[in-house]
């Protein structure tokens, strides 16, 4: 436990008050942002100030702008220092449990958020999903692909197989989107010569890249490496 400087110490619930704006986010209001002090410290000026990890409520309001700016500069959007005179005390709304999760899925919004149009575009299919729910993550992909893709596809084998006939580079044709699996993803019936199996997506690349289906079924099989 930190010694009490300015009244604060760690752990202490705190309110930015009214007319404090963003020190890295220029014209960004910080005004009512609630948080816990994780820091107290002294500048060499004399200064104190205070470290703010934020709570579920201020986190699941920030601007996505603000996250995507912070994740550009390197920077991590969900705690930050001000100058003690800026805050003052107030009661905690949340657990610290609430909050954790809650800058969990902020940092993992950033992370797609820091990829441009590509994470915009994987944001506005999982965006609203539990980020530790696999299966609903799933059939969010499952539900967008469906109606995203005509069938059907021709594909290629795009990563090594440890088991089967089908090695990277062999060519198929994806006749429809049959399942999810919790650990291989959005399934597809695929159909190389004259058989027919069902396959993890994540493993296929749509052909030729000019194909509308390219770049809906590349996002997803991006999403999947990363998720």
């Amino acid at each position: 436990m930190l010694a009490r400087s300015e009244g604060f110490q760690e752990g202490d619930s705190v309110e930015v008050k009214a007319g404090v704006m963003c020190p890295d986010f220029g014209g960004l209001s910080l005004a009512g942002w609630q948080g816990r002090i994780i820091g107290v410290e002294q500048t060499d000026d004399g200064e104190t100030c205070v470290g703010i990890r934020w709570d579920s409520a201020t986190l699941a309001a920030m601007p996505d702008e603000y996250i995507a700016d912070s994740e550009e500069q390197g920077c991590d959007c969900v705690e930050m220092y001000l100058r003690a005179d800026e805050v003052e005390s107030t009661r905690a709304r949340d657990t610290e449990e609430e909050a954790r999760h809650c800058a969990g899925q902020v940092q993992r919004r950033g992370f797609w958020l820091g990829m441009g149009a590509r994470g915009k575009r994987v944001l506005d299919v999982v965006g609203e999903t539990d980020p530790d729910d696999a299966e609903e993550m799933f059939e969010a992909w499952e539900t967008h692909l469906k109606r995203a893709l005509t069938f059907p596809l021709d594909a290629k084998v795009s990563e090594p197989q440890d088991r089967g006939r089908l090695a990277m580079g062999d060519n198929v044709q994806v006749l429809a989107i049959t399942d999810v699996d919790d650990l291989r993803g959005v399934l597809v019936r695929i159909k190389c010569g004259w058989r027919k199996r069902d396959f993890p997506l994540c493993d296929l690349e749509i052909v030729p890249r000019k194909s509308p289906a390219y770049l809906p079924v590349e996002d997803y099989c991006v999403w999947f490496a990363n998720r």
